[in-house]
């Protein structure tokens, strides 16, 4: 997302925290500052009409990448807990755009003069923006803090697969508010508010333009610490330590979610420019679909080499893995280079899964952490190599500057401590309090009946058996065990 440039130019307590929530929002100044009915800006601004549908159209595209995650992770799970995922995906941007509407938002925004009501804040922090009261209640500042939800709700959505099968849903809910009221906003203020890593000295600054880092890295790394914390599920791991596969149970949920997904992202990446009148939005879809396309291609190939078989699943996440590499560099490269960066990407994505299964010993059912983390973190180092100065300034090692490299080592560095100290912590204390993890006899009977009590297909619980010279009959048998 270009703000800098644009710059330069659950369980018991959550009820409560529901009611103070409310009752904060209700206590919030409803002064009618700035502009809430839109005529000013259109006087001032003859094309913010189309840069405002562009934008609002973005974030629609955004929120329908929720129903992609939703059928990807489905079908990569077993079916006994597919209602218990699906109420996950779909209750986690519930969670997340309240806490960000409230909290985050300013946090992320405040000081970055963006819009009305964000004129408060600091280098590491901002202060103003809260509930989008007084001055915030704006045209422009809801137009901004819908886009930005649909990316926050993102970043918590993530942790979703890593976690699946056996995290109980009021930890879920809980580490769902917290991310979208602390843990995402405060990296996001670095980057994308003003902040710190937006205005180091080096090259333009660190550049980040849709995501790769504050979204993609920020989800993967705290979907490591969550699968870390809660630990792998009963039968992945033998005693000798070596993993089992344990396979998903719908290939067409998992391929039509990556198709949503890859639709969705061009509102991700082209939307990021805030303006359809900046038509630098064809380079962008264009560089888009080449990375997505040729992570799909590279990890395909990749599979039929080491198995003579072609893995479809391996071929989404390579997608997936590509769309992520080239959302931070997506505004700032050639589209030659995109596809470069697609397909080292999928071989990111191949290498990190590998060695956080088999090294790390974490289980990460749907490649969360491999496909957002290790994708994104080759993202903003893709920043710093491929950049050609042609958009923004920014100018990487290709293009003959050394400094851009610099200032996205550092975002690195400085978003792997980040996620991964604040995701330990935050795991750790909802594991000390509500306690992360079902219990064994949930896990194995499955999440959707003793956390939802309704099973996503109770008419596969009975099978017809029929015996020689015999009437049929119904033998019931555990579905997806």
């Amino acid at each position: 997302m270009a703000f800098p440039g644009r710059l330069r130019r659950a369980g018991r307590i959550w009820p409560a925290a529901a009611v103070c929530l409310a009752a904060a929002g209700a206590a919030a100044s409803p002064v009618l500052a700035a502009d809430p009915s839109g005529s000013a800006t259109l006087a001032r601004q003859p094309e913010a009409a189309v840069n405002f549908t562009w934008t609002l159209v973005a974030a629609f595209l955004v929120f329908f990448m929720q129903a992609g995650f939703a059928l990807l992770g489905a079908g990569l799970i077993r079916s006994k807990n597919t209602v218990n995922y699906l109420t996950k995906s779909f209750m986690d941007f519930c969670m997340a755009s309240l806490s960000f509407w409230a909290f985050g938002f300013a946090l992320m925004f405040g000081g970055s003069k963006l819009a009305p009501g964000l004129e408060a804040g600091g280098a590491l922090v901002g202060f103003s923006g809260f509930f989008l009261a007084g001055a915030g209640y704006d045209v422009t500042t809801t137009m901004l803090w819908l886009f930005q939800m649909v990316f926050a709700a993102t970043a918590a959505t993530i942790v979703a697969g890593a976690v699946a099968e056996r995290m109980k849903i009021t930890a879920y809910l809980a580490y769902s508010f917290i991310i979208g009221a602390l843990i995402y906003p405060i990296y996001g203020h670095w980057v994308w508010g003003g902040g710190w890593l937006a205005t180091l000295p080096w090259g333009a600054g660190v550049r980040d333009f849709a995501g790769s880092g504050v979204v993609h890295t920020v989800g993967g790394l705290l979907a490591l610490a969550g699968a870390a914390m809660t630990g792998p599920r009963l039968g992945k791991y033998n005693r000798d330590g070596t993993p089992n596969v344990i396979p998903g149970h719908n290939m067409v949920y998992a391929v039509a979610g990556t198709f949503i997904l890859f639709f969705g992202w061009f509102g991700f990446n082209a939307g990021s420019t805030l303006a359809a009148t900046d038509l630098r939005i064809a380079v962008i879809a264009t560089n888009t679909f080449l990375a997505g396309t040729a992570g799909a291609v590279t990890a395909l190939y990749y599979a039929l080499v080491r198995s003579g078989r072609a893995d479809v699943v391996l071929a989404c996440n390579g997608a997936l893995a590509g769309l992520v590499g080239i959302t931070a560099p997506c505004a700032y490269v050639a589209p030659w280079a995109a596809v470069v960066i697609g397909a080292v990407a999928a071989l990111v994505m191949v290498a990190t899964g590998a060695f956080v299964e088999r090294v790390l010993k974490v289980d990460d059912p749907v490649g969360a952490v491999a496909v957002h983390a290790g994708g994104g973190l080759w993202g903003l180092l893709a920043v710093g190599i491929f950049a050609d100065g042609t958009y923004g300034g920014v100018r990487g090692l290709i293009a003959g500057s050394a400094g851009q490299m610099v200032a996205q080592l550092v975002s690195i560095g400085a978003v792997l401590a980040w996620s991964l100290g604040t995701g330990f912590l935050m795991f750790w204390f909802l594991k000390a309090t509500m306690g992360l993890r079902a219990s064994p006899e949930e896990e194995l009977s499955g999440l959707d009946v003793p956390e939802h009590g309704v099973e996503c297909y109770p008419e596969l619980q009975l099978v017809p058996v029929v015996g020689a010279g015999e009437p049929p009959l119904m033998r019931g048998r555990e579905v997806g065990a």
